[in-house]
């Protein structure tokens, strides 16, 4: 399965819970961390959530 590299290049800092809770779930906390997942939907609907605080490679 294909996988893609999501990097975390804004703060969570007053952002709303859930929006932290997805970053988490992204496997992101702190920024410019990189997280390797595989490119399902349920990640697809995650990484849209959150699009102004990651950066999508692949």
């Amino acid at each position: 399965m294909a996988t893609i590299k999501v990097t975390q290049i804004g703060s969570p800092i007053r952002r709303t819970p859930d929006q932290r809770q997805t970053l988490i779930g992204l496997g992101l906390n702190k920024m410019h961390r990189t997280s390797e997942l595989q490119d399902t939907p349920e990640v697809r609907g995650m990484i849209r959530k959150v699009q102004h605080m990651v950066k999508v490679e692949g």
